[in-house]
């Protein structure tokens, strides 16, 4: 999970040179592979953040109801209109406020988490072989897999983290800052994950309990530490959440904002808008089965989308368009419903793979191929378009008496200029003083 962050350093300069005035991956899109394919990105990518929302507020409610015993609904509703308030007030700036603060809180809470656990808590010698934690296993074997290539896709469709790589003032803080949080996830990410171990051993979570979801035992086990711990950790928590949802909020506003209206559309609107979406979220975040169920969902439709999309990145993939994107990525999502339907010997617990409706620790090869299937597939039907593409192109130049000139090499790979964006003409660039906005009104090749 920390070591994919560092995508972000490796190709933010690259996109920042070719779309210097975007902000968000979808502009790339557009400038790259046209309004369709960037309408599709753009859908994901929504989708991907509607999807967080819902897992952030279901977590919210479930660690309220696993500390205190009381309904998460209040603290939730609470956090949605605190967070609508100040994100519509502040903006991204606020948001950016918040991330400093959150920082601070994670630190905070894993240094007293760690020195109470390590005081308070008994570990039970006899759950520990019984539990077959420290025994190899055929999930942890397929997670090897599975983790990087989910959050490494999944990644690119966080438009907060995209905000973030184009607001940093050169390659060379982007390096420094994307390396110091890679390390820094790392170092949580070991110790919150080793609490499921010690969760386990001391009985506080019961991995057969079907009442208790795993993707909580951190604080199943804080429950069982004196009362002021769980107090601060409440608190930090909730502090936690709302840095986190108010991002996603400010990252679903400027995402809609940009693609879908060109930033032309007064930007109350699209608050307003996103204040409204947050309905259904609330809704679904009360009766989502499992976090970790909506987080694969998302990893596995980006699994089955962004290597299609990256490949355009390439000088060398310059005959790459947006037909193959789109056609790819749809194709990589009936992958794995064939796989499914291959796997299981019926269509209807094909479907239901795409949905993961086993959950990832389906104990069998299922999950595992449908990341395999999702982005190799995706590669496969991707260049199939490109044929079918080529083909109808050809045939087209032939008939009509015209040159075939599908892959001709582009004008734009030749007239770079430094700071500018990359494929599109000075006539399609235009800039507002006031606003302080630069648009580019280029839409590359979809067909």
């Amino acid at each position: 999970s920390a070591a994919p962050l560092m995508i972000f350093a490796y190709l933010g300069p690259i996109i920042r040179s070719k779309c210097p005035e975007g902000f968000v991956l979808t502009e790339w899109t557009r400038q790259r592979y046209g309004l369709v394919a960037s309408l599709y990105i753009s859908f994901l990518t929504l989708a991907t953040m509607f999807l967080y929302m819902v897992a952030e507020l279901s977590a919210l409610q479930q660690i309220m109801e696993a500390l205190t015993g009381m309904k998460g609904l209040p603290m939730v509703i609470v956090e949605c209109a605190v967070t609508t308030i100040y994100t519509s007030l502040g903006g991204f700036k606020i948001s950016f406020i918040t991330d400093n603060i959150q920082g601070a809180m994670v630190i905070a809470l894993i240094i007293i988490a760690t020195i109470t656990i390590g005081v308070e808590t008994k570990i039970d010698k006899s759950l520990i072989d019984s539990s077959g934690l420290t025994k190899p296993s055929l999930l942890g074997w397929q997670l090897i897999y599975i983790l990087p290539v989910a959050v490494l896709t999944n990644d690119f469709f966080l438009s907060n983290f995209w905000i973030r790589t184009f607001a940093s003032k050169t390659d060379k803080d982007l390096w420094i800052g994307v390396s110091i949080a890679a390390v820094a996830t790392l170092i949580i990410l070991t110790l919150v994950g080793s609490t499921g171990l010690i969760a386990t051993w001391t009985g506080a979570f019961d991995p057969t309990n079907p009442d208790q979801d795993g993707s909580i035992a951190f604080f199943y086990l804080l429950e069982q530490l004196p009362a002021w711990t769980v107090g601060i950790v409440l608190v930090m928590v909730v502090s936690l959440s709302t840095a986190a949802f108010d991002s996603l909020q400010s990252a679903m506003v400027s995402t809609a904002s940009n693609d879908l209206f060109r930033n032309k559309l007064n930007i109350w609107w699209i608050r307003a808008a996103v204040v409204a979406i947050i309905f259904p979220v609330v809704v679904l975040a009360l009766k989502a089965p499992s976090i970790l169920q909506i987080y694969l969902i998302s990893d596995l439709f980006s699994s089955s989308s962004i290597p299609v999309l990256v490949l355009g990145l390439s000088d060398k993939f310059y005959w790459w368009r947006g037909f193959e994107v789109v056609v790819g990525g749809l194709g990589g999502i009936l992958t794995v419903f064939i796989f499914g339907t291959i796997y299981f010997g019926n269509a209807q617990d094909g479907a239901n793979l795409i949905l993961l409706e086993g959950g990832l620790y389906a104990n069998d090869w299922s999950v595992f191929g449908a990341f395999v299937a999702a982005p190799i597939g995706g590669l496969l039907w991707g260049f199939g378009a490109l044929c079918v593409r080529l083909t109808f192109q050809f045939v087209a130049a032939k008939v009509k008496g015209h040159r075939f000139d599908a892959l001709d090499r582009p004008a734009y790979l030749d007239r770079r200029v430094e700071g500018a964006p990359e494929y599109a003409d000075s006539s399609d660039i235009n800039s507002d003083a006031r606003e302080g906005l630069v648009t580019v009104d280029h839409k590359g090749k979809f067909f």
